[in-house]
């Protein structure tokens, strides 16, 4: 009988360390297997892992994964500057051989010759939040940064007149998304008849944004609004402002970010520009399934935007905190 217990009790502990170690290989699995016994693996290939955003996409990933009973794993690296991390990410992902690659791509040029692999080894590529020039995909499903950013733009022209001086604070250069968002920004003010002023990038993070907008002070003491493409930028900013005894400035960030709508509740950020974070992981997965079965799907999927303020903000906090189980 000893010897039948401690037989129990090893049997017992490596099932636990298989468990763990199984744990640290991938973000999120949920299982199960098609009608033909074949199981359908999607990766879902982000441009980081650590923001609040790409947080809510994996989320939204990971239960369109549950609710269609499929395995999705989610992975992406710590930074969105860590192009070649990325690459190799994704690399990984081919040679598991899943049935479709779900990727949004830190700089799509740089990702083409990995798309192009993924295509040669029979794996469907769906792009989402970032779009890229390549004829292959599936299909693109996201924001329209364009439009999104005009929104952005043109609330800062409402709450200011001709003649004031605007500046930007955008993410990595190269990133099509940012270059986008600037964009429909930019239009729009000077339709309004505003000054850009100048475009800084701080790579989508936050303490790099707030030494940005530090500077940006000293050569832009009369600026009167600061647009970010991304809302840890745009909490960077503020809190600079801050700082600075310059709170009366408008700050419009990008994402409708968890901290960034309590940012929005508090009145350390003015506004931001809420794209479905949430809805991009969930539909890039329900679409990546859907062509793994051969089935077609729409070459564009817009999950639209809308403007958080002060006077919606409560109700849109409520609403993410029930997708996010809080």
């Amino acid at each position: 009988m000893k010897r039948q217990g401690k037989k129990l009790g090893i049997l017992v502990m490596v099932t636990m360390i298989v468990s763990v170690l199984g744990g640290c290989g991938s973000s999120t699995t949920s299982t199960s297997s098609t009608s033909t016994g074949k199981s359908t693996k999607v990766a879902v290939v982000l441009k980081a892992i650590n923001s609040d955003y790409w947080k809510q996409v994996k989320a939204g990933a990971e239960y369109a994964g549950k609710e269609l009973g499929v395995d999705v794993e989610v992975v992406g690296p710590n930074a969105e500057t860590d192009i070649a991390g990325q690459a190799s990410m994704m690399e990984d992902q081919i040679t598991k051989g899943v049935s479709a690659l779900v990727v949004a791509p830190s700089q799509p040029s740089a990702a083409l010759s990995t798309f192009d692999k993924a295509d040669a080894a029979k794996i469907p590529v769906l792009l989402i939040d970032t779009d890229a020039q390549w004829d292959k995909k599936k299909s693109f499903i996201g924001t329209g940064n364009e439009a999104g950013g005009k929104v952005g733009g043109e609330y800062i022209a409402k709450n200011l007149k001709a003649g004031d001086d605007i500046v930007m604070i955008r993410g990595a250069l190269g990133d099509a998304t940012h270059d986008e968002r600037i964009k429909g920004a930019t239009d729009a003010i000077k339709a309004a008849g505003l000054n850009v002023s100048t475009v800084q990038p701080a790579d989508s993070d936050r303490s790099k944004a707030m030494s940005v907008m530090e500077n940006l002070l000293q050569t832009h003491p009369n600026v009167k609004a600061v647009f970010c493409s991304n809302d840890e930028m745009a909490l960077g900013a503020s809190r600079a402002l801050k700082a600075a005894n310059k709170s009366d400035v408008i700050v419009v960030g990008f994402d409708g970010s968890p901290d960034a709508i309590n940012a929005v509740l508090s009145g350390d950020l003015t506004a931001s520009v809420a794209q479905s974070a949430y809805n991009i992981g969930k539909s890039g997965v329900e679409a990546a399934v859907k062509v793994s079965k051969g089935e077609t799907v729409d070459a564009r999927i817009d999950t639209g935007t809308n403007l958080i303020t002060k006077d919606n903000a409560q109700k849109v906090k409520d609403d993410l905190d029930k997708i996010l189980g809080k």
